[in-house]
């Protein structure tokens, strides 16, 4: 519909660089909108530049370009159209090849249809002839050396001379008529191609696009010719090749080297080529024989023209006939003298290759002259101080040659020519080339380490294949080792209790193991041994073994013991790595075996559950109490990491009265929340009275005494706070098992807590745990410290191979390998996998707005915080700024809740405030019992004022409620004493069993999910009957959004670890914290 040209834009540019940035605006999509007015043909557009930029383009009812305008500074400065104009018409021109313009109305639009099938039943196109002829001339045609070139003729029953090609090709491409003379004029709506000429103009015309798009982009040369010259096409090579692919299918003429060939045939034909070889005087003469009209068309001699044909060549012969080709082609005989010296090389040289290309026919005298035994090839290496030394002889029969040493060589006859086989001395010489041997006064050397264990580990084996390889006593003490030479074992000592860890390579000194090991550190490819011998560093057996050694942490001393002793809690990893890994010669013993055996499925073993509990426990209990009586007996420590509300505690009293039962009284301490201290001790009466309890509280006067008395108890109960007091108390008191329980409180290595628990003395360690992991691996290590010290390696260490690389880096070889270590020891199962029974858990995000009075203070506080914060990072650093980031956080998360938690005189009102009323009213009316959890104290007694307005009773409990009546209110809840319980999230998020609640409301988001999950768990346990329904309330556009996302992440790191998982996140960087106080 519009004439719109590459060309029509360029003429209409100010410039040509006008014209490229208008086609980059174009590209990058910077045309923001454009309207076309059918009636007026004028286009309205809209372009982003620095600004928005107003153009209008007027077009003529014909398609052809009128004018154009655009409100920018260029657009009056210069003449012609702007970059922004020249978009609009790239834009325009692209559009309208895609018909978006050609809409038309009903009646034109079937008006066209019928004249469409009219004008196909009364005047089908006509198809033209079209006469190809191709031309070849070595003298070249406008400087052009070996130029091919086409030339057309075309018509009906007469035939016309194109005597412009690059015009029939615009008129074909542009759908124009073209005058040939008073009787024939080329139409395009007449005249049509039959389909394999088609396939020539296509060509054609692909060649002109090119030559046009080399010539617009300015990067054609003025000195360079062009490819059309009037009738006549030149043919790059590439068109050549081209060309000829295609003319098989069509009948052409061409013309070589001025004479003409009518009707071509273009066939894969090798070259019709033979040879004769004979003698004048004392010179060879090598007469190359083939047809006279013989001329390769390319200079790669792919195609060649001879008797009468065109003919593609193999490139098995063409690479063997072209150095002769070349070489008498330009000769009248076409022969080759060869002098005397020369003879017997260039013979032994080109016979192969002759006897590829054609058939070769020898003269009787030079027949006699010439002999061709089989090659031997000898090869003798020796080793001469650090050096590696070769001698290399081709025997041919009684004649020797050393290819580096002719005064060495054994002479024959001088008249005798020597076939020798040169391809395989050359394949020989070429293995001593790779390995970089050297050659100095005929000595043929290698005195580079690394070069000569290549050459011994790699080549040699290809050498031997080839030719006979001999070796002196010297070269042979440069073995190289091989996994054959390996040996090793792992047992039990039940003596000492501990592992013994043996290896040995054949001929190496324990303590140049050290040394082995520390090379593969380093990435060597080899080490070589003390006796001259080289080890490969990348046999998968010395990698394996390396990879051991690492995980154990064995250093230079360990090497030099005869046994290496390793702490028995390793058998079950080392055994796991023996089974993925190559290291089939390491034979473990029976008591090994056993120890990873019943380790690993202590369900099979036959331990006696006290017989009162055995109704009691169900299956999954029944194997934790196997557990850890396993663990025991081998004198292992373990997690217990039961999900909340699974008896983690039953699993354990179970275990202390059947280990009472078996060995007799000693005490055991329980160490605990302060909240849970009672709890244990109701536990025990109920399940287990059997055993005796103490439970270590009141003032440090009674402590003392009680802790004295130790002895006479089974069960010794504590807490956290109290042991931190009283740890020197305890010096001199070995107990039979220390158990923690929430052993997340020991989760910081570095605190008092921590400190004080691994100072209590036992003969074994346990820890229960609902979230071994909160935040950080180093949680996980804490806690593997006090239950089984070393096994984690030290914080650095373990830092430096596992959290590290899994943290940061996403690393899942490493991720894999913590999960080998820890499996055996940490024994977690969750609600959904064990309590079929146990109704299901639902929870829901729910989304409160802020209210407007709310939302200015919210945004008016974070503009204030993240100014003040970013000020503070800038003069402390990220690190030392922590308290100033906290305490800003805290403000915007109480401003979610209700910003009358520390702006005295906030009158406005909260948008969850308002959301939590509906929802506790709906609940209410709905038979709902709720349990409503807080992080702040004072939200809570903000929720109370809005639950004594209603005349709603609850119950609430936070840190200052006492031991004693939180059982009493845990009893009365649950016996449907009240509908609503406000908890503080702290203070009752672990210890209480809340069954008597089906509905959980989190007002505010926690940073740690395992907190709210604790929480959850209260009521979501073993004797819940209905379905618990979880509602986390969440303030839209706020802080808790992203703290909600958080959440999410801290459960994927804590999935990874515990159980097969895929990637993890960090701790938060400064990108991160800031991101929190972005909108």
């Amino acid at each position: 519909m519009f004439n719109i040209t590459d060309r029509t834009i360029l003429e209409m540019s100010t410039s040509f660089r006008v014209y490229e940035r208008g086609r980059r605006y174009y590209l990058g999509k910077r045309i923001s909108s454009l309207e076309f007015n059918k009636e007026l043909y004028v286009f309205n557009a809209t372009v982003i530049g620095t600004q928005e930029y107003n153009i209008e383009i007027d077009f003529y009812q014909n398609g052809d370009y009128c004018d154009s305008t655009c409100d920018c500074h260029a657009y009056n400065k210069f003449w012609g159209g702007c970059k922004h104009i020249v978009a609009v018409m790239f834009e325009i021109g692209e559009r309208d090849r895609k018909r978006e313009y050609d809409r038309q109305n009903p009646k034109e639009i079937v008006g066209n249809i019928l004249n469409y099938f009219w004008s196909k039943e009364t005047s089908e196109k006509k198809i033209l002839s079209l006469e190809v002829t191709y031309e070849f001339d070595t003298y070249g045609y406008k400087d052009v050396e070996f130029a091919s070139s086409l030339s057309l003729r075309l018509g009906e029953e007469k035939l016309y001379v194109v005597k412009n090609i690059k015009k029939i090709l615009i008129a074909i491409k542009e759908g124009e008529e073209l005058v040939f003379g008073k009787n024939f004029t080329y139409s395009p709506q007449i005249y049509d191609f039959n389909e394999e000429d088609k396939k020539i103009i296509d060509l054609l015309i692909d060649c002109y696009e090119k030559e046009e798009y080399i010539s617009s982009e300015g990067n054609y040369s003025k000195t360079l010719n062009s490819l059309f010259d009037g009738k006549k096409m030149i043919l790059t090579t590439n068109t050549i090749k081209r060309f000829l692919d295609i003319a098989r299918e069509i009948d052409f003429n061409a013309i070589i080297l001025g004479t003409k060939y009518e009707n071509v045939q273009i066939i894969d034909s090798d070259l019709e080529v033979d040879f004769l070889l004979t003698q004048e005087g004392e010179e060879l003469v090598l007469e190359v024989n083939f047809d006279d009209t013989m001329t390769s068309l390319v200079k790669d001699g792919a195609y060649f023209f001879a008797a009468g044909k065109i003919r593609r060549v193999s490139k098995q012969q063409i690479d063997a006939f072209f150095p002769f080709y070349n070489a008498v082609i330009h000769q009248e005989n076409h022969s080759i003298e060869i002098p005397k010296e020369m003879s017997e090389s260039f013979i032994s040289e080109t016979y192969p290759h002759i006897e590829k290309i054609g058939k070769i026919i020898i003269d009787e005298k030079v027949s006699a002259l010439m002999y061709k035994p089989e090659i031997k090839p000898e090869i003798y290496l020796d080793k001469e101080d650090e050096r590696v030394t070769a001698k290399i002889k081709f025997i041919y029969d009684d004649v020797h040659i050393d290819p580096f040493n002719d005064s060495s060589n054994i002479k024959r006859e001088e008249s005798k020519i020597l076939l020798r086989n040169v391809e395989r001395e050359r394949e020989i010489i070429s293995i001593f080339e790779d390995a970089e041997f050297k050659v100095i006064n005929a000595k043929v050397y290698l005195d580079d380490d690394e070069l000569i264990f290549d050459f011994v580990n790699e080549k040699i084996v290809k050498l031997q294949t080839i030719a006979d390889v001999y070796y002196t006593k010297k070269f042979k003490s440069m073995e190289i080792k091989d996994s054959s030479s390996f040996s090793g074992g792992i047992r039990l000592n039940t003596g000492s209790d501990m592992l013994e860890f043996d290896f040995n390579i054949e001929g190496i000194e324990k303590t140049e193991l050290t040394d082995v090991f520390k090379s593969i550190k380093e990435k060597k490819k080899y080490y070589k041994l003390k006796n001259g011998a080289y080890l490969p560093l990348n046999i998968p057996e010395i990698q394996d073994v390396s990879k051991l050694v690492d995980s154990l942490d064995l250093d230079k001393k360990d090497f030099e013991k005869d046994l290496v002793e390793i702490y028995k809690y390793r058998a079950m990893y080392l055994d796991e790595q023996l089974k993925e890994s190559s290291l089939k010669f390491i034979k473990r013993n029976l008591s090994f075996k056993e120890l990873v055996q019943n380790v690993k499925e202590p369900g099979d073993i036959d331990f006696q559950i006290p017989s009162e509990l055995e109704d009691t426990m169900r299956e999954y209990q029944k194997f934790g109490f196997k557990w850890l009586k396993t663990l025991s007996k081998y004198g292992l420590g373990g997690i217990l990491a039961d999900d909340m509300g699974l008896g983690k505690t039953l699993q354990v009293l179970t275990f202390l009265l059947s280990e009472k039962r078996e060995k007799g009284q000693a005490p055991s301490i329980v160490i605990a929340p302060t909240s849970l201290v009672y709890n244990w001790e109701a536990e025990i009466k109920k399940f287990t009275p059997d055993l005796t309890v103490l439970i270590i509280a009141g003032s440090k006067e009674t402590r003392m005494n009680s802790i004295k008395n130790v002895d006479g108890f089974d069960v010794i109960i504590t807490s956290y706070p109290l042991v931190r007091r009283d740890v020197d108390l305890y010096n001199g008191t070995v107990f039979r098992y220390c158990i923690i329980d929430e052993a997340q409180n020991i989760k910081n290595h570095g605190s008092i807590n921590s400190k004080a628990v691994k100072r209590i003395s036992a003969k074994n360690y346990f820890a229960l745990t609902g979230t071994p992991i909160e935040n950080s691996l180093t949680e996980l290590w804490s806690i593997f410290d006090f239950i089984m010290p070393g096994y984690l390696l030290s914080h650095a260490k373990f830092k430096k191979q596992f959290e590290k690389p899994i943290i940061k880096e996403n690393d899942n070889v490493a991720l894999r390998d913590l999960q080998k270590h820890i499996s055996p020891f940490l024994l977690r199962r969750i609600k959904k996998d064990v309590l079929k029974e146990l109704p299901e858990k639902i929870e829901n995000k729910i989304v409160a707005n802020l209210t407007n009075q709310q939302k200015i203070v919210y945004m008016a506080y974070l503009k204030q915080i993240k100014e003040k914060i970013e000020e503070e990072i800038k003069e402390k650093g990220f690190d030392k700024s922590y308290f100033g980031i906290l305490t800003g956080l805290t403000r915007l998360r109480q401003i979610c809740c209700h910003p009358s938690l520390f702006i005295d005189n906030y009158e406005g009102e909260s948008g969850k405030m308002l959301l939590l009323e509906e929802l506790i009213t709906e609940s209410l009316a709905g038979g709902h019992r709720i349990l409503l959890f807080s992080q702040f104290t004072s939200m809570l007694s903000i929720i109370k004022t809005m639950l004594n307005k209603n005349k709603i009773d609850y119950m609430y409990l936070d840190g200052s409620t006492a031991m004693k009546d939180r059982g009493e209110m845990v009893n009365e809840f649950n016996n449907g004493e009240c509908k609503i319980f406000l908890i503080s999230l702290k203070a009752g998020g672990t210890g209480l069993n809340l069954t008597g609640a089906d509905t959980v409301i989190h007002f505010d988001p926690w940073w740690n999910p395992a907190v709210e999950d604790q929480a959850t768990d209260r009521t979501h346990r073993i004797g819940q009957k209905k379905s618990v329904h979880v509602m986390n309330l969440i303030t839209k556009g706020t802080i808790e959004e992203k703290i909600h996302k958080l959440q999410q992440k801290k459960k994927d790191m804590i999935n990874a670890v515990i159980k097969p998982g895929e990637t993890l996140v960090s701790k938060m960087s400064k990108e991160e914290v800031m991101d929190l106080f972005d909108v």
